[in-house]
């Protein structure tokens, strides 16, 4: 398949967060935290570097309530609230993406997860081969012939094969093993008694 003919979608708020938390607090001459913002830019800069991608989208989390949350109020009941450091610099970030011309899509009450899947979804029907940048395991479900996910920092790329590796169970079966062993991450409880392994012997 020629390269025009694939997608490259980045966890924007994956990459955020990584960047911020992964790098010392770094700060300006007027004080103000810029340590998500450098490595943001410089992990967006290593990607654009390495993959050259001619159809690339950052795909960001809604600003407010998901519908997650309206469904089921735990729902990621357990994190903490964003860093103060961290929520000063996501409006420049965004500026950073909007000066590099790059494409963002962010829909309220969506996160950055849902939009992934929807928009992979539409692309492979329509011929586009797609790479997702993250190292969020739920993305696994996505994985197929035409649909790979690389987790940048790890440079580790996941195909079919990397997702049975990884968690002992194929692509489709991803959200029911996640079912079973709940999330501990988004504060989802899954069936008692049964861990990883349990859930691999059931499903296969």
């Amino acid at each position: 398949m020629k390269e025009n003919k694939k997608l490259y979608i980045i966890d924007g708020s994956s990459y955020i967060y990584r960047a911020f938390f992964g790098l010392p607090m770094l700060n300006n001459s007027k004080g103000q935290p810029t340590n998500a913002v450098y490595g943001f830019l410089k992990m967006l800069k290593n990607t654009l570097n390495i993959y050259k991608p001619q159809h690339l989208l950052i795909a960001m989390d809604s600003k407010t309530p998901t519908f997650r949350k309206e469904q089921y109020p735990e729902y990621k009941a357990n994190r903490e609230e964003t860093p103060a450091e961290l929520k000063a610099q996501i409006p420049y970030i965004e500026k950073l993406i909007e000066a590099l011309n790059i494409n963002k899509l962010r829909i309220d009450g969506v996160e950055a997860d849902d939009i992934i899947a929807t928009l992979t979804k539409k692309a492979v029907k329509e011929g586009f081969e797609v790479v997702i940048i993250s190292g969020d395991k739920d993305l696994m479900q996505l994985v197929s012939d035409k649909t790979i996910m690389i987790d940048t920092l790890k440079n580790k790329t996941y195909g079919v094969d990397g997702v049975v590796e990884k968690l002992g169970v194929r692509p489709e079966l991803v959200r029911d093993y996640l079912a079973i062993t709940g999330d501990a991450s988004d504060n989802i409880p899954g069936v008692r008694g049964i861990g990883p392994k349990g859930a691999t012997t059931l499903l296969n």
